[in-house]
């Protein structure tokens, strides 16, 4: 079978495997996210945390409890790396740099997972699985519940209620993530990933020499770190270890895991809506993006000439021989295409324009179908965006789903999509013009631009996958990634919640001849064409510098 007919298969059995999952996941979490009861280990949470799951919040109330639950989860994080040194369980590692507990904090409560250390070689058992594995579930829990809470402002009328945050984010967790990790770790325990506490162990290497290895509750992790659309590895390789991801199966159920939540949570906005022909919309927007982004990538990899090219029957470099270049093109749109940002190559190493399209699937803002929470919402900003301009165009104001799309909402809505390309190029901009972060370089020219502008594409859309060749622990890059991760993820959140209240105190407006139809072809037409166009005047100027450049040049 060739490599291309194998990449082509393993797509048909990905758009298989979600079609088939879309309809029962989907009505799962609208009626999760709709019910009224509680099940008795929530009530238990509820009254752990002192709070009353049936009082509605406003969106100010609904931010406040985002924001102080995230907070203190940054700083839980932040004092078990600190405290490391002295716990049980640490396999005899230190405690962790203060820049670097800073970074890392703050990487994963914001549902980045960037890692500046060799997590194998930093930490121990109890803040790999009683640290960083809880921030899997709960930040993707807390994206889950900022995205219902806007398909609510929609939904409702006549009310600035968005439901209640922390039933939100305890369902979330409790009916929705847990049973899938579970079934999930299953799975990838059978295909041979690791489960266990062992210590460090010296192993015998081929040649001569030895080798230091040491287990973990690996498995338990890995489900949430792909579920969840996190990405930090367990092991410093990530998913090309072979204790994470082993072979082609556990590759391919890896991107399945990735995918199934967003893709999924278009059927929830449609069933809460009462229209699932919106969900269908907005899934075959994001449909079309990742099918032609993993094209394009399978057609970079596979038809770069030149002797070493040919004799790999592609670009081989940075890549696993047991997944060959179709299994990591697949992983790599998958994973940026989503805020995953968990790798199984080296995106470094691809070719410049292959480069290129892992950092424009972050920068179109993850939406297709992005991250676990954050997809759905950020896709519903532009198709406010979409109707916005259709209505300009037609001389009529426009509406969405029922409600006026007016100044109040527009503004936060240009806020939203501002916010995110202002810390990326800001902040690049000064790191490319100080001296000290040029020093972390590996590579100069077009692919060092590159390496510094995908690391804060990446921590502004809490993605955390890198251009490996960037040295990125020094405490520049650890505090300023820190922040720009944590106002990447925050601060929209806070145009997101604003719009919901502004929408869910509105009243309906009738459906008339003049009405947009946002669940027909057309408008996915549409809003592809918004996505593309509102990314292409925000990055091409900072892509031509770097990936573009590199990519012709080659």
């Amino acid at each position: 079978m060739s490599p291309v007919l194998a990449g082509v298969l393993q797509m048909l059995a990905l758009v298989a495997a979600l079609a088939l999952a879309y309809r029962p996941l989907g009505d799962h979490m609208a009626r999760v996210y709709s019910s009224t009861k509680h099940l008795r280990i929530e009530r238990w949470i509820y009254r752990a945390i002192g709070a009353d799951p049936a009082t509605g919040m406003r969106w100010p109330a609904y931010l406040r409890g985002v924001l102080a639950f995230s907070a203190v989860g940054v700083l839980f994080l932040y004092a078990l790396q600190r405290l490391q040194g002295t716990l049980p369980g640490s396999l005899g590692f230190a405690s962790i740099d203060p820049d670097q507990a800073f970074n890392t904090a703050a990487s994963f409560v914001a549902n980045t997972n960037w890692q500046s250390y060799y997590g194998e070689q930093a930490m121990g058992h109890v803040v790999q699985t009683g640290g960083l594995a809880v921030q899997n579930f709960v930040s993707a829990a807390v994206g889950m519940a900022v995205a219902v809470a806007l398909v609510r402002g929609f939904a409702r009328s006549r009310t600035g209620e968005l439901g209640n945050f922390w039933a939100d984010l305890v369902r979330g967790t409790v009916r929705i993530l847990l049973p899938l990790s579970v079934v999930g770790a299953l799975v990838l325990v059978a295909t041979g990933v690791i489960q266990n506490f062992s210590g460090i162990h010296e192993v015998g290497q081929f040649g001569g020499g030895t080798q230091q290895w040491n287990g973990g509750a690996v498995a338990s992790q890995e489900v949430i770190k792909e579920l969840g659309t996190n990405g930090g590895g367990y092991f410093n390789a990530n998913s090309s270890h072979p204790f994470e991801n082993p072979d082609g199966l556990s590759n391919l159920f890896e991107i399945f895991l990735i995918l199934l939540i967003p893709s999924a949570m278009t059927r929830t906005f449609g069933r809460m809506v009462g229209s699932p022909e919106q969900g269908y919309a907005l899934l075959a927007t994001m449909a079309t993006v990742w099918l032609g982004f993993t094209a394009l990538m399978m057609w970079t990899e596979f038809s770069h000439h030149g002797p070493a090219f040919d004799l790999a029957g592609g670009a081989m470099e940075g890549k696993e021989t047991r997944f060959g270049i179709a299994g990591s093109s697949v992983f790599a749109v998958a994973t940026t295409l989503t805020s995953t940002g968990a790798v199984n190559s080296f995106h470094s190493s691809y070719t410049g324009l292959g480069g290129g399209i892992t950092m424009l699937g972050m920068q179109l803002g993850e939406i297709a179908p992005g991250g676990v929470g954050s997809g759905l919402y950020g896709m519903l900003i532009t198709a406010i965006v979409a109707v916005f301009l259709a209505g300009l165009m037609v001389g009529r104001t426009p509406e969405y789903l029922g409600k006026r799309i007016g100044t109040r909402e527009i503004k936060f809505t240009a806020c939203y999509i501002l916010v995110t390309p202002a810390l990326v190029l800001c902040f690049t901009a000064a790191a490319v013009a100080l001296p000290t972060p040029a020093d972390s370089m590996t590579n100069t020219g077009a692919h060092g631009f590159s390496e510094i502008l995908y690391a804060y594409t990446s921590g502004a859309n809490n993605n955390g996958s890198a251009f490996a060749g960037l040295n990125a622990d020094t405490q520049w890059f650890n505090t300023t990634l820190g922040i720009v991760m944590l106002l990447g993820r925050f601060l929209p959140m806070v145009f997101v919640l604003a719009l919901a209240g502004s929408l869910a105190r509105q009243s309906p407006v009738p459906v008339t001849a003049g009405t947009l139809g946002t669940q027909k072809p057309i408008f996915s037409g549409l809003l592809l064409a918004t996505v593309v166009v509102v990314t292409g005047l925000t990055y091409f100027p900072a892509l031509a510098l770097g990936p573009l450049a590199e990519g012709l040049a080659s």
